[in-house]
């Protein structure tokens, strides 16, 4: 007999609560945010970088007296593709840790009820069996380009599990894979593999380039996970979630980075050629989820086929690539 997950209707769960989303201003906290008011939350607080500096503790803590949250889903990251980690390792690892563990404890000391961490798919092992279940997350060392980014975010899981064990304190950690969606970063410097593909095909088929030359040899798989999915899986979990096992976001496909740009250069229409640049780093081998977890614990699974939200994404690009 199948089981029937029962949960509190939405409206009644935020009708009360001041949420606050650390990178609501970004990609995916824009479609946090819509997500959220869709559901009926009201009072929701987005602290952006101009106002506060998150790495500060000081910071952190006039964010937290203006914003007296009930709860916090904290997004705020410094993130990018394999370039911009490989050139700024201690940044990203520096500044993600102290955006993330002095704002978890502040948020307990403050007596925030819940708080919601987001983790990175980096935190895995290079060599996770695939497809990565959250129970390997601890079983060797992360692909060697993103690692001070993945450890930095693991901390706060490390953390998060303390809290509740030492605390009673009410924090979890999710692991979204790839993530993709219009309002993407599509900066060549610092953007991830989808809109990166989507700029240098529409931008060579634009200008009658004949071949656009790719980072490594095509050959590692990945799994992309459309930003409203990934929004609507986060709001669930902060609804629906009250434990600290890391669980996965994702959603339940693998491609190879050779097939994805072929099925881009369709999609934007770029007929030249795509040549590989092998003296490029490749990044992890295999990126792809066991999403099981969240559809048990909070009743997610994603909706968007890949083909229409890459064309969605693509969509908002040419729409919008004269501002970028």
């Amino acid at each position: 007999m199948k089981k029937t997950l029962e949960f509190q209707e939405p409206e009644q769960y935020w009708q009360n609560k001041r949420v606050c989303v650390t990178g609501g201003a970004g990609f995916l906290g824009s479609f946090v945010l819509e997500t959220l008011k869709g559901r009926g939350a009201k009072d929701i607080f987005v602290p952006t970088i101009e106002e506060y500096d998150l790495t500060d503790l000081g910071e952190i803590r006039r964010m937290l007296t203006d914003s007296q949250p009930d709860l916090i889903i904290h997004l705020a990251a410094l993130a990018g593709g394999i370039g911009a980690n490989r050139a700024r390792p201690a940044e990203f690892f520096y500044k993600n840790l102290m955006m993330g563990v002095p704002l978890i404890h502040e948020a307990w000391q403050q007596g925030v009820e819940k708080f919601v961490a987001i983790g990175t798919i980096c935190a895995y092992p290079k060599f996770a069996p695939v497809p990565f279940k959250e129970d390997t997350l601890w079983e060797g060392y992360p692909e060697e380009t993103n690692a001070p980014y993945g450890l930095a975010k693991k901390m706060l899981l490390v953390q998060s599990q303390a809290y509740r064990d030492q605390y009673g304190f009410n924090s979890i950690y999710l692991l979204p894979v790839n993530l993709y969606g219009p309002r993407d970063n599509f900066n060549l410097e610092t953007s991830h593999v989808i809109p990166a593909l989507i700029r240098k095909m529409s931008e060579a088929e634009d200008r009658g380039e004949d071949q656009v030359v790719l980072w490594g040899d095509g050959s590692p798989t990945r799994e992309f996970f459309y930003a409203g999915d990934a929004a609507r899986g986060i709001v669930l979990a902060a609804e629906r979630y009250n434990r600290s096992d890391p669980v996965n976001l994702g959603a339940g496909m693998e491609i190879s980075i050779k097939d994805l740009a072929k099925l881009i250069s369709e999609l934007t229409g770029f007929s030249g050629q795509i040549n590989w640049d092998t003296s490029k780093p490749n990044g992890q081998p295999r990126r792809a989820l066991d999403t099981q977890k969240a559809k048990e614990y909070f009743g997610f699974e994603a909706e968007m086929p890949f083909r229409e939200g890459l064309q969605r994404t693509i969509d908002w690009y040419q729409a919008n690539k004269n501002g970028i």
